[in-house]
């Protein structure tokens, strides 16, 4: 499995000790505002089994992150295949960290090494990132990436209940059009 590293950051497989601030995350509704539900403590620890398998297998996925002069653990970024059902294909880019995390650059330093993961390392032609039309905090972390924006790919996420959080917009990035230093 790789590890991916930035100036501040490491981007690792899962640690158990990851298990109890990962559930925090995911029990705040705030983190959790552009999701249908707050995920209990069961539900946090299947999807860090679910992360961790794919990692095994792939050598990437869903990483957690850490501070790297700390080893706090932060929250999760990395790459996955989009899901059936989806209007779309491809491997999307994603990313969650925890509130005290927030307004520090780790989202966008993570997600850019993911990316950059993903064409340099993987040769992927694409990435893409997909949120609620409505989540202005990573639509800015799209826009730093230098993902581009096409209303026609809006849609209706047939995984999310009918309401506000259903439609969801995506953004694309070309591995020609990456700029792996650029902020």
């Amino acid at each position: 499995m790789s590890e991916l590293r930035t100036d501040r950051l490491v981007l690792r497989g899962w640690r158990a000790s990851d298990l109890d601030p990962w559930a925090a995350m995911n029990a705040d509704p705030v983190v959790r505002e552009y999701f249908p539900e707050v995920l209990t403590r069961a539900q946090s620890e299947a999807s860090v089994a679910r992360f961790q398998a794919d990692l095994d297998r792939r050598g990437w996925g869903w990483w957690a992150v850490e501070i790297a002069a700390t080893g706090e653990f932060i929250g999760f970024a990395g790459l996955d295949p989009v899901e059936d059902g989806m209007p779309f294909t491809g491997v999307e880019a994603g990313w969650r960290l925890a509130r005290p995390a927030w307004g520090n650059g780790f989202a966008t330093e993570a997600a850019r090494a993911a990316v950059t993961h993903a064409f340099e390392e993987l040769g992927l032609p694409e990435v893409l990132a997909v949120t609620a039309a409505g989540n202005r905090r990573s639509r800015a972390v799209m826009d730093r990436l230098g993902m581009t924006y096409d209303p026609a790919d809006d849609f209706d996420d047939p995984e999310i209940p009918e309401g506000p959080l259903r439609r969801s917009v995506v953004y694309r990035l070309r591995s020609r059009d990456h700029r792996p230093g650029a902020l």
